[in-house]
């Protein structure tokens, strides 16, 4: 029996509505801003079938993650520690190896933005950089997941707004006749190294799946309240279509500000963004420039946000199952959390300044190490709703188990492709 025919009441959807979005503000980040954006500028709507194979592809394995937590009151953290110790290690190590540079990498990029929108100077970008990680902590130690859940709502209700306006007011000069669902390579298309990484960082990467089910504890504690399964489902499927649908709105203000300008765009997310903001001014006026900085500073404010919880958040979870600590997961974090935010953001500072914000090669390694254990994540993610500690009633069904078997098998011939396209 599959969980999915529970009931769900409005009501109840409403008090729980809350970790879907925290997915989605992690997902809408550079993989929306820059890497939609620039598909639409290279390639108009020629790469919408890869943007939709992803969110397609990558679907269950998000899902099981609220799924998991819902049904047994467990993260996946300790659903991969029931696997076996080497599961939970092999999370630990991506985490570890990662969670710094992506931090610097959305922090230097916030930052950026941040004194392009307010008219400071954009050489302070470091010091702004580490300011916008601090702030984000003292918001998080002063407000708990309260005041993240709230602030998140809030943040990301201007990120939609204002990518949806410009959006449309950019449609009327988007040329639909590059609408594509196969790709075209070579020169007249993407390449094929593009098309990997738009895929393996669309909508996001695979191991930020645990952090929505650490997410949906931390809002059953938050509402004193245990969410039922369904009810998870259904806020998290609210979050992945909205960050499904910003992604093409991205796409549609690169294909129709950018396709076809026969101009040189920069590789840097932040000079690539203000680019953009600028055709918008030249083309039609300075007023719309706005809507465009608005949507670029909110989408990394928010993946900001989440990140700055997400990481710590999830390292401490794992020291905790690894310390063989019985401690219920509803309760607050540990002071592992806490020490996780400020080395990670002490870290972060030290990193942006030993590199002078250049951090290109690490986020190769990160984005690589990312895109070659997705197939293992989601073979974890995979194993953890099918296992015994799982309700019967839960787990999936027939027809989401071959959907997922499907994904899996897809992602495994991407990361194949990418490593030996990637030498």
């Amino acid at each position: 029996m599959d969980g999915d025919r529970q009931r769900l009441t409005l009501p109840e959807f409403r008090r729980s509505l809350g970790p879907g979005l925290l997915w989605a503000a992690t997902a809408i980040g550079v993989s929306h801003l820059v890497q939609s954006t620039r598909a639409g500028a290279t390639s108009g709507y020629g790469l919408t079938g890869v943007i939709l194979a992803a969110l397609l592809i990558k679907y269950p394995f998000f899902e099981f993650s609220p799924r998991y937590a819902a049904a047994t009151g467990e993260s996946l953290v300790d659903g991969y520690r029931r696997i076996g110790v080497w599961a939970l290690w092999i999370y630990f190590f991506i985490t570890i190896a990662t969670a710094v540079i992506v931090a610097s990498t959305i922090a230097l990029f916030a930052g950026f933005l941040f004194l392009v929108v307010i008219g400071a100077d954009p050489s302070a970008v470091v010091p702004a950089a580490g300011l916008l990680y601090a702030a984000s902590g003292v918001l998080l130690w002063r407000g708990r997941f309260r005041m993240l859940d709230v602030s998140i709502k809030a943040i990301l209700m201007t990120l939609a707004i204002s990518t949806i306006v410009s959006a449309v007011v950019a449609l009327p000069r988007a040329d639909f006749s590059t609408l594509a669902l196969w790709p075209a390579l070579g020169s007249d298309g993407a390449s094929l190294i593009f098309m990997l990484a738009l895929a393996g960082w669309m909508p996001s990467a695979i191991d930020v799946s645990v952090w929505s089910s650490l997410w949906t504890l931390a809002k059953d504690r938050a509402q004193g309240g245990r969410t039922r399964v369904v009810t998870a489902r259904a806020d998290f499927l609210v979050g992945y279509l909205g960050t499904g649908g910003l992604a093409f709105a991205f796409v549609t203000l690169g294909a129709a500000m950018m396709y076809g300008s026969g101009r040189t765009f920069s590789p840097q997310g932040a000079v690539f963004s203000l680019q953009l903001a600028d055709l918008y001014a030249e083309t039609l006026g300075v007023w719309a420039r706005s809507f465009v900085l608005i949507a670029a500073l909110t989408t990394m404010l928010s993946t900001l946000l989440a990140v700055v919880d997400g990481f710590p958040r999830a390292i401490d979870r794992s020291v905790v199952v690894m310390r063989g600590a019985v401690g219920s997961p509803y309760a607050e974090p540990s002071s592992v959390y806490w020490w996780a935010l400020v080395i990670i953001g002490v870290l972060v500072v030290v990193l942006l300044g030993a590199f002078g914000g250049t951090l290109t090669a690490l986020v190769d390694f990160a984005t690589t190490v990312s895109f070659l254990t997705a197939p293992i994540l989601g073979y974890l993610n995979l194993r953890v709703v099918t296992g015994p500690y799982m309700p019967t009633e839960d787990r999936p069904g027939p027809a989401m188990l071959a959907y997922a078997y499907t994904g899996l098998a897809l992602l495994t011939t991407f990361g194949v492709v990418f490593a030996i396209a990637g030498r």
